[in-house]
């Protein structure tokens, strides 16, 4: 496995019983890259991140993240991770700075780093009401500042921009790509919209019924997003298209609307 990756799966898979979740995985995530992780809800995005956090044991094969094989008992490795699975998750009757208070001793994070992070995040105005009356977007905010608050070297998020108003979307957008090009800071994110990975990544891997179709650079993909949209259209419709394109598209076109 490479030196220079943040994450490597080799044949990663995961089966319940016959239904295979993952299948057949092999992922290469470069150190200081935002990478995409591209499906429709329940293409296998979940489960692959799960299985990346040591959180459910894979069926076969193996990842490894930041140097380091995730194998039963590993917690090392998570240290030096931050992370955003599925839901925003908070302790409902702390308030947002307890909430944060209590994950900067998990983590061993400096004094200085709730404040900063809440700053990051723009909760200032929230910071001493409870979670469980916050807005579903300010959760997912708080869920990112736990993330976020112990400077990790990696962040692993599964639909960052769930919840969040189009405003929140951009600042979530401008602040993951800072954390990658000022910090260096590897981010692999999972989403179901098009636009929202094509606006920031990297790369882009797309994932369908568990395998991995193909990864291509945001230039590579957005080419073959215009290649199949429909002949009569303007230019500037071809890049409305390109923006709110449903994925259902993109994946009849890729596997010849055999599902």
């Amino acid at each position: 496995m490479s030196a220079d990756a943040a994450i490597t799966t080799r044949g990663l898979s995961k089966h319940y019983g016959a239904v295979r979740a993952v299948e057949g995985l092999d992922l290469e995530v470069r150190r200081g890259e935002i990478y995409g992780f591209l499906g429709r809800n329940g293409a296998g995005k979940t489960t692959t991140i799960r299985m990346l956090l040591g959180l459910i044991r894979p069926s076969a094969g193996e990842v490894e993240v930041l140097g380091r094989r995730v194998a039963p008992g590993e917690t090392g490795v998570f240290a030096r991770v931050g992370y955003l699975v599925e839901s925003a998750t908070a302790y409902p009757n702390l308030t947002v700075r307890e909430n944060l208070e209590i994950q900067r001793r998990l983590t061993g994070a400096p004094r200085s780093a709730v404040a900063d992070t809440i700053a990051l995040l723009r909760l200032d105005e929230y910071a001493d009401r409870r979670a469980a009356r916050l807005s579903l977007g300010n959760k997912q905010r708080l869920s990112l500042a736990r993330a976020l608050l112990h400077s990790p070297e990696l962040l692993v998020l599964d639909e960052p921009a769930n919840a969040l108003d189009p405003a929140g979307i951009v600042e979530v957008r401008e602040l993951l790509r800072t954390l990658a090009t000022e910090r260096g800071v590897t981010v692999f994110m999972s989403s179901h919209i098009l636009s929202e990975v094509a606006h920031l990544a990297d790369r882009i891997g797309i994932v369908h019924e568990g395998r991995l179709l193909e990864e291509s650079s945001r230039e590579e993909l957005a080419a073959k997003a215009r290649s199949f949209s429909a002949e009569a259209l303007t230019e500037q419709q071809r890049a409305d298209a390109l923006l709110t394109m449903d994925l259902e598209r993109y994946f009849l076109a890729r596997t010849g609307g055999d599902e």
